[in-house]
């Protein structure tokens, strides 16, 4: 196995740069590689390189980019906006909502939210993990939450939300999917919504759907917890709307 690595700096053939303390803590104490070892990295901007371990010392560690394997790419603007769950939720919430592709992830603050807190640190480091993992070449941003009302209000129009409806009219996924295929370009963008595990209130609802940006959509007849619907409506807009229908990426 080849470590595949996050890293902050400029990638280009023959950078080095020393490794954070959670890049040295991995390679050197839990993979046990050294000087010399073959990596791959990506930083979200430079696309994708073959590296190695340049030096290896107990307090040091220098990492090169030798040459690039893949260009960087377009990724679908995805974002994801959801209430704060407990801790193990939500850790895997990220995860595997990175591996889906979600570009942004935006806690939400809504009537039933069982938690207002969530440890962003925490979560931008699982997301680097699962990006690292699946292949991707970003690591998504995950923000503070805010108020409903303010992501109401702060919206841009340019924006289509999608609202995981559990009660009241909605499209089935798929077919609202569907219908949204002829509007989409290249530069599209779109959110999913997901409520909390007590539901929005029904005022809550009726508010997101006058908006002309905003199409309700169901998921089926089950009641999913909220970090299922999250990842049935992230891998139905993924196989509709988003790269779900591409080859895994080829390296040079």
């Amino acid at each position: 196995m080849i470590p595949r690595l996050y890293v902050a700096e400029h990638l280009q053939k023959g950078a080095r740069f020393p490794a954070d303390e959670r890049a040295a803590h991995y390679l050197l104490n839990v993979l046990r590689r050294g000087s010399g070892d073959p990596l791959l990295l990506f930083n979200g901007r430079d696309g994708e390189y073959r590296g190695r371990i340049a030096e290896a010392a107990k307090r040091r560690l220098v990492l090169e980019a030798v040459e690039q394997t893949r260009a960087q790419e377009q990724e679908p603007d995805l974002w994801l906006c959801f209430a704060p769950l407990k801790k193990d939720a939500v850790d895997f919430l990220v995860e595997k909502g990175t591996e889906l592709g979600v570009a942004r992830f935006q806690p939400v603050l809504t009537a039933h939210t069982a938690s207002n807190r969530i440890n962003q640190s925490r979560l931008t480091a699982v997301a680097t993990e699962a990006a690292e993992q699946s292949e991707r070449l970003t690591v998504p941003d995950v923000l503070e939450p805010i108020s409903l009302e303010a992501l109401r209000t702060g919206w841009s129009k340019d924006r289509r939300l999608l609202i995981c409806a559990e009660a009241g009219a909605a499209e089935p996924i798929g077919r609202a999917l569907s219908g949204l295929t002829s509007d989409v370009s290249s530069s599209h963008k779109f959110a999913v919504l997901i409520g909390p595990e007590g539901g929005f209130q029904e005022d809550e609802l009726d508010r997101l759907k006058k908006l002309p940006f905003v199409t309700a959509v169901g998921l089926g007849p089950r009641i999913l917890r909220a970090e299922t619907a999250a990842l049935a409506a992230l891998a139905a807009f993924q196989a509709i709307l988003g790269d779900g229908g591409q080859r895994p990426p080829k390296r040079v």
